[in-house]
């Protein structure tokens, strides 16, 4: 079994010019995935490459592509790829030479507070739980508590002496290389981005949350071509037809869902945004899964014992697809459904 090859994969409409370029690069890049230090260079020059009016459309098919050829990569790139576009939204040109992540989760019994020292200047103390990839990136944009109730989001430069990236826990089977662990900041300089709640309330909140989708079903279509081969062997069956029809068709019925978002989300902002994206996470996220079910029923242990390529595949989108939170994110949809006047 082989790995996939640069994948002429689309939401229903060919991929810019960029797109496809880096796509490209990507698929000779020794190490592609698995190497974070060469990952985070194409990272960061595909940044550089793609235009700051880039559709949604196309930055999805870009981190759909990525997962295609390798899910740790696409794990990379997009909180890279989501750093840029916040920065975009909020107005502030980023160091083109700067890899980034974005570090905005909560923990119990952690905080991360932000400390005014003057009338422009901030510094951070405390602890940030996930952070990925803390000890490789040179950024990250990082939330933290300007008071008991409230969070604003702050750029800062990771390489500072005062920022201690904890080296786990992190005993993890899928995403082995992508290291989220929690960060301790000692008075870290910190410059705003967006005013006091901003983060959660700006348009590109939503976009961001479906760009993971995006990567989610890219990593699952890498699942098709094993689907495929299995179902037109000599020995293949009904049966082996049967699980590749479900794969494929549950992943169009993904791919139509981002195809339409992204129309959507591109038409303007939209007071229901959030429900929007949570749809769209909720059926790509059990697209994928019936995905992963599928594969594991139709080519049996062999290829997650004997196959590194897949058998990698599959533990790293187990990982990625926990960013879903399953029953939790779908009783968000019935909540926004119950408190709107007219959901559909």
């Amino acid at each position: 079994m082989t790995s996939p090859q640069p994948p002429g994969l689309s939401l229903f409409v060919e991929p810019a010019d960029g797109v496809e370029q880096a796509l490209a690069a990507a698929s000779v890049i020794d190490g592609f995935g698995v190497d974070v230090s060469v990952t985070l260079a194409w990272a960061a020059e595909v940044g550089r490459m793609l235009p700051a009016d880039a559709s949604l459309t196309d930055r999805w098919q870009l981190l759909a592509g990525t997962a295609f050829l390798d899910v740790g990569a696409a794990r990379i790139l997009e909180p890279h790829l989501d750093a840029l576009a916040i920065l975009d939204e909020a107005g502030v040109e980023p160091d083109e030479t700067a890899t980034w992540g974005v570090f905005a989760a909560e923990g119990a019994g952690t905080r991360l507070t932000a400390v005014r020292t003057d009338a422009t200047g901030w510094t951070l103390r405390g602890t940030k739980p996930w952070c990925s990839l803390a000890g490789s990136l040179s950024h990250a944009l990082v939330t933290a508590w300007v008071d008991d109730e409230q969070r604003r989001l702050f750029s800062v430069p990771l390489r500072h002496d005062t920022v201690t990236p904890h080296p786990g826990p992190w005993h993890a089977r899928g995403l082995s290389q992508v290291v989220s662990a929690p960060v301790d900041f000692a008075g870290t300089p910190a410059t705003p981005v967006g005013d006091v709640g901003w983060y959660l309330r700006r348009p590109g909140f939503a976009h961001g949350g479906v760009g993971v989708a995006a990567a989610w079903w890219g990593g699952a279509m890498g699942l098709l071509p094993a689907l495929h081969a299995a179902a037109s062997s000599e020995r293949a069956d009904q049966v082996a037809q049967l699980h590749l029809g479900d794969a494929d068709a549950a992943l169009w019925a993904a791919r139509a869902v981002l195809a339409e978002t992204a129309d959507v989300f591109s038409a303007g902002p939209r007071a229901d945004a959030g429900l929007l994206a949570n749809r769209a996470r909720t059926v790509t996220a059990r697209a994928a899964t019936l995905a992963l079910e599928t594969a594991d029923l139709a080519l049996g242990p062999l290829p997650l014992v004997a196959d590194e390529a897949h058998a990698r595949r599959v533990a790293d989108l187990h990982v990625y697809l926990r960013q879903h939170h399953g029953a939790r994110d779908a009783a968000r949809i019935g909540r926004e459904l119950v408190a709107s006047e007219q959901p559909w």
